[in-house]
C-alpha cells in the first residue's frame, strides 16, 4: 500500500502539471472504485482551474476556484500516470489540462477512490475529524506524542499505525523508524519516557524526509507518476529482512506478527 512518503511524491509529481492549469476534460471510465465516483465530478471539475495540490496524510486534495477539492486515495495499488501513451483497462479515470497533458489514475486492484467536497467542508470529511499531527509538520514534537500516546497500553507499533495518533504512518515506515530509535515493537505506548518520544519523532522524522528524496518504496504496482520507481526500499534496515544481520549491531533481524501485519525488528538493538 502506498504509504506517506508515496503519496507525498505523487503530489509532488503531480503539482508541475496541474497547479494553475484549467481542467478541460474529466472522465471517470466506470462507475466506481472502492466508492462510486461522484455523480457531478464531470460537471464540477472541468473548466475548473486547479489553485494547488496538497496532502493530508494518505489522501491528495486538489483545490479549484470553484471552492471545490477533488480528495483521492491510492488505496492498496493506486497510481497517477502522466501523459500515458495509452489507456489500459486499469486507468479509471482521465484528467486533461488545457496544457495538452492527461493524467491517468491507474489502479489495477480498484481499492483507491476519488471524493469532492466544498472547501470550508473539508476539515469535517469524516475520515480527517480525529486525525492525528501530520508527522512532518512543526506541531509533531515529542510532548505532542507523548500526549497523543498517554495511557495508551498497546504496543507502540500498533499505536503509531492509528490514524488517530500519527496521520499517514504505515507498517514499513514504523518498523524503520522504531529500529533507528532504539525500540521494541511491542513496548507499551505509555511508557516511553521524554527521550525516547525525543528520538522517536525524530527518526520518524528522518526515515520519512529519506523515503520522499528517494522517491517513495516501490512495492508491487507503486511507481511514481512520471513511471520512475522508488528507491527508498535499498535503504531498509529492517523491513523485509528476516534472518540478515542488523545494519547496527549484526544480530539477526526477526519477523513476528502484530495486530495481523508483519513486525520486523532487531532484539539486541530495540530495548
Amino acid at each position: 500500500m502506498p504509504e506517506l512518503p508515496e503519496v507525498e511524491t505523487t503530489i509532488r509529481g503531480l503539482r508541475p502539471v496541474l497547479e494553475g492549469r484549467t481542467l478541460t476534460r474529466i472522465e471517470p471510465r466506470r462507475a466506481d472504485l472502492r466508492i462510486p465516483f461522484p455523480p457531478d465530478l464531470r460537471q464540477r471539475m472541468t473548466g475548473a482551474r486547479v489553485l494547488g495540490i496538497d496532502r493530508r496524510a494518505k489522501y491528495g486534495l486538489i483545490e479549484t476556484d470553484r471552492n471545490d477539492v477533488m480528495i483521492f486515495h491510492l488505496g492498496m495499488s493506486g497510481r497517477w500516470r502522466i501523459d500515458p501513451a495509452e489507456l489500459g483497462k486499469h486507468d479509471h479515470l482521465v484528467v486533461e489540462t488545457d496544457a495538452g497533458r492527461r493524467l491517468s489514475l491507474c489502479d489495477p486492484r480498484r481499492f483507491s477512490f476519488v471524493d469532492l467536497v466544498r472547501a470550508e467542508a473539508l476539515a469535517n470529511y469524516p475520515p480527517f475529524q480525529r486525525m492525528g499531527q501530520e508527522p512532518l509538520s512543526d506541531a509533531f514534537t515529542a510532548a505532542a506524542l507523548g500526549s497523543a500516546l498517554a495511557g495508551k497500553q498497546v504496543a507502540i507499533k500498533l499505536a503509531l499505525l492509528d490514524q488517530r495518533v500519527v496521520a499517514g504512518l504505515g507498517n514499513i515506515y514504523v518498523c524503520e523508524a522504531l529500529h533507528l530509535a532504539g525500540i521494541a515493537p511491542d513496548k507499551a505506548a505509555s511508557t516511553l519516557k521524554p527521550a525516547l518520544l525525543v528520538s522517536l519523532v525524530k527518526a520518524i522524522k528522518q526515515v520519512l524526509e529519506s523515503a520522499i528524496i528517494a522517491g517513495g518504496s516501490s512495492l508491487r504496482d507503486y511507481a511514481r507518476p512520471n513511471g520512475e520507481l522508488g528507491y527508498f526500499a535499498k535503504q531498509w534496515r529492517v523491513y523485509g529482512k528476516q534472518g540478515e544481520a542488523c545494519p547496527s549491531c549484526a544480530a539477526p533481524i526477526i519477523r513476528r506478527e502484530q495486530g495481523g501485519r508483519s513486525t520486523f525488528y532487531c532484539p539486541a538493538c530495540q530495548q
